[in-house]
């Protein structure tokens, strides 16, 4: 198995930074924003983007404006990967109507998990907006779902893993193609 390392700790802070400028950028500054990561490195992605932009927007509430939302029970594969552990869905806010809520997740693929995603969102209410910020994009589709927040487009091959180790979850930090 070959192991190509595409983002490193310093690319992936980097990214996380950039992201939530963008995010903040786009929704016109802090208010009515809602960041959901989707377990598991999506949460800890959330968590670093959040912290981002209570460093540059001190008037942003992280406590009232981050949560995560577990989608297994949303899945359309199921039936097919069982053994999928449920995590904690915790949502800070009982209203979603004026939020603009942005998914955070780390790799996106088919498109799967955010379909999975949008349809979990909606048991919630329905938000003002919905947008998705990812830490690697590496293509191949199986929905029309795109991000609005990249990290890094990295083409793959289907024969290609990418894996993503954070701090949190892992002994280290970074993103690699294994073939």
């Amino acid at each position: 198995m070959t192991v190509r390392t595409v983002l490193d700790a310093n690319d992936i802070d980097r990214a996380i930074t950039r992201i939530s400028h963008e995010i903040i950028e786009t929704n016109h500054g802090t208010e009515n924003l809602l960041i959901l990561g989707i377990p598991t490195r999506g949460v800890y992605l959330a968590d670093r983007i959040a912290k981002a932009i209570k460093a540059n927007y001190t008037d942003f509430d992280i406590d009232s404006s981050i949560g995560t939302l577990d989608v297994t029970l949303y899945r359309d594969d199921l039936a097919t990967k069982p053994g999928k552990e449920i995590a904690n869905t915790h949502m800070p806010v009982t209203d979603l109507s004026s939020k603009t809520v942005v998914l955070v997740d780390d790799v996106l693929f088919s498109g799967r998990t955010i379909r999975a995603a949008l349809d979990a969102i909606v048991t919630f209410g329905r938000p003002k907006a919905v947008r998705l910020a990812v830490l690697v994009d590496r293509g191949h589709r199986e929905l029309p779902i795109r991000a609005d927040f990249v990290g890094k487009n990295i083409p793959t091959s289907l024969a290609e893993t990418v894996r993503v180790r954070l701090l949190e979850s892992d002994s280290d930090q970074s993103v690699v193609i294994e073939q």
